[in-house]
């Protein structure tokens, strides 16, 4: 989307430094310096909340179908709370530090490697201290000037392949939990893993609500419509309470969707500082721990810097050398709010290239954040909505998403150069064939170092390539080795 232009001749309220009584706010969010105005910055604000509020309903849906090592289950209630509260925190302070209009909620991808990876094999507080460890982690690489240069240390065409198989992920993530897809049971005789449906065909009122929800969405968006997912949802769950009201579905998993009654509620705050920070190490042994960190950090890590850099450009906040002013601060904050996403058991917390809708609307500066936030902080009181969004009408977004990140990321690759275009389509078709991030990450990156001594350039391996390789390596090894 691109910058909306200003017109020449505009009202006060719409020229730079044209609305009264606004000093203060305008010199600390430099918002007439950037040509912007705080009429603009509200829009940007409002759109930016539109454009990615879906993932209040979305993040609990992920995170609550998920157990842990004991069978637990997270509140989905207490996750909306968790996962609106966070956001509003994050976004205000990436507003009022970085002075950017780049908001933050949890990160897709981020919260399947929490469920899916990390909780089956510990406590949900061990798994959320993992989360806040890679946040501090981030903070550190960034006091130190160290962020950079790991992000460069791997090669371009192995980080676009990350963002493509998380978004891969997502997407099989999203088929399965709508019921579109289903594992056939062990004790079938076939040698087929998926089905379509649950016995072969697409049967029931769910999995129709699914599929009018998947085509509404790519329809809006290839419409380009501002807000396209959070359009789909609510249409399609307005769609399912008629149904159910109507035919009364026996089952439609997570969630019923029911008008609650009351639609405001008081946010419950359980699941606020539920964190053990080392608790998992001792689940799962020190090499594994440090892996899942790794990985949960590195999901995080290329994500939000593509954001940031893509955002920050759209919004001309780049120089002529295309870096961006102040931009430790605002990767800072973004080393904050993965930390502060584990602290409040909502998965790591990340920029949201959503952003770009404010940014679409002239958005600017950080007040565009301060407004968003604030309307994240609003959505605190409507758990009751959230929380009767059935995972039908949630779950096409997780197939928009995938596509969006595949359709940015692949023709960046060189797919002429066979050392990286191997190891790139590894990494992207690892993470949803053996359903874990780590093993996509891993398994690039060991092929990648091979293929590149293999092909006598093993001097453009970074050193830490070589590092982590071995790493991931050994990790692999290690049942073999009886060390597991």
């Amino acid at each position: 989307m691109a910058p909306t232009s200003a017109p020449s001749q505009a009202p006060a309220s719409e020229q730079p430094g044209g609305t009264p009584g606004h000093g203060a706010l305008d010199r600390y969010f430099k918002i007439s310096e950037r040509g912007s105005t705080l009429a603009r910055e509200v829009r940007g604000g409002f759109a930016t909340f539109f454009a990615m509020a879906y993932i209040i309903v979305l993040n609990p849906i992920i995170l609550g179908s998920a157990k842990d090592m004991y069978g637990h289950q997270l509140d989905n209630g207490q996750l909306v709370t968790a996962t609106a509260v966070t956001a509003a925190f994050t976004t205000l302070l990436m507003g009022v530090i970085g002075n950017v209009p780049i908001a933050l909620a949890a990160g897709l991808g981020v919260n399947s490697v929490v469920a899916l990876q990390l909780a089956p094999r510990m406590a949900w507080p061990d798994a959320m201290g993992m989360v806040v460890l890679a946040g501090l982690v981030v903070m550190l690489l960034v006091a130190t000037g160290l962020r950079e240069r790991v992000m460069n240390a791997v090669p371009f065409g192995l980080r676009k392949a990350i963002s493509i198989g998380i978004g891969l992920f997502i997407m099989l993530i999203g088929l399965v939990d709508s019921g579109f897809v289903s594992r056939i049971p062990d004790v079938a005789q076939t040698t087929v893993p998926l089905q379509l449906g649950g016995d072969g065909h697409l049967n029931g009122w769910p999995v129709l609500i699914f599929v009018l929800g998947a085509l509404l969405t790519l329809a809006l968006i290839v419409r380009k419509v501002p807000g396209a997912i959070l359009i789909s949802i609510v249409a399609m769950t307005v769609l399912a309470m008629i149904v159910e009201a109507v035919a009364k579905v026996p089952s439609w998993g997570l969630t019923t969707p029911k008008w609650p009654g009351n639609p405001v509620g008081a946010p419950d705050f359980g699941l606020l500082g539920k964190v053990s920070l080392f608790g998992g190490f001792g689940k799962v042994g020190v090499l594994t721990g440090v892996l899942f960190v790794f990985t949960v950090l590195l999901s995080c890590f290329f994500d939000a810097m593509g954001t940031i850099m893509g955002v920050s450009d759209e919004a001309k906040l780049t120089d002529a050398q295309g870096q961006m002013p102040g931009i430790n601060k605002v990767l800072f904050v973004d080393g904050i709010a993965v930390a502060a996403g584990g602290a409040s058991s909502s998965s790591a917390t990340t920029c949201f290239v959503e952003s770009t809708a404010g940014v679409g609307e002239g958005a600017r500066t950080g007040f565009a954040n301060v407004v968003t936030g604030a309307l994240f902080a609003v959505a605190l009181f409507l758990t009751p909505v959230a929380t009767m969004v059935p995972s039908q009408a949630a779950t096409p977004a997780l197939l928009a998403v995938g596509f969006l990140i595949l359709a940015g990321s692949v023709k960046e690759i060189d797919w002429a150069d066979y050392t990286i275009a191997i190891p790139a389509f590894i990494t992207m078709v690892m993470m949803p064939f053996t359903y874990s991030i780590t093993n996509g990450i891993g398994m690039g990156f060991i092929t990648f170092t091979v293929l590149r001594l293999a092909a006598g350039r093993g001097r453009e391996v970074p050193v830490a390539m070589y590092v982590v390789s071995a790493v991931f390596a050994f990790y692999y090894l290690m049942p073999a080795l009886g060390l597991t």
